[in-house]
């Protein structure tokens, strides 16, 4: 297996632990249930993207990565001092929006980064952003 599928596989792992930790962390603070069902959906599909990149590491012998210390913690400071002003929907919406961007630009910048990827590491980091925009587009409407 070449070094691009590894590295793609790796890096959309550690995109979806990510999202998922941002997701858990706002969820405590959601009052509109509709959000928070919103959320879940598409936490729940992150975990199974991550869960497709963990096994085809595995398949690989390749260990996963996770997201890196420094990032998680800025991550989680920010978006906590950010519900602390504000815990409003719209601002639950906001940050969670910014959370696809970042996710939509960095996969997608791997996929351009690793292009002899396999097929399957590639159709899946696609389906990552894919996912990514369908969650930012359900979002806007609580802006």
């Amino acid at each position: 297996m070449n070094e691009d599928t590894i590295n793609l596989l790796r890096e959309c792992n550690a995109g979806c632990k990510s999202g998922t930790n941002s997701m858990e962390q706002v969820q405590p603070y959601i009052k509109n249930e509709k959000l928070k069902s919103i959320i879940d959906k598409y936490n729940d599909k992150h975990i199974k993207i991550s869960d497709e990149c963990h096994q085809l590491l595995n398949k690989y012998h390749e260990e996963e990565k996770d997201p890196q210390i420094s990032a998680k913690a800025f991550s989680w400071i920010s978006t906590e001092m950010k519900l602390m002003m504000n815990n409003d929907t719209h601002e639950i919406a906001n940050i969670m929006i910014d959370g696809c961007n970042m996710g939509i630009k960095s996969v997608s910048k791997y996929i351009n980064k690793y292009k002899t990827a396999s097929k399957e590491s590639m159709d899946l980091a696609k389906k990552l952003v894919k996912v990514e925009q369908e969650f930012m587009n359900e979002l806007l409407g609580y802006l």
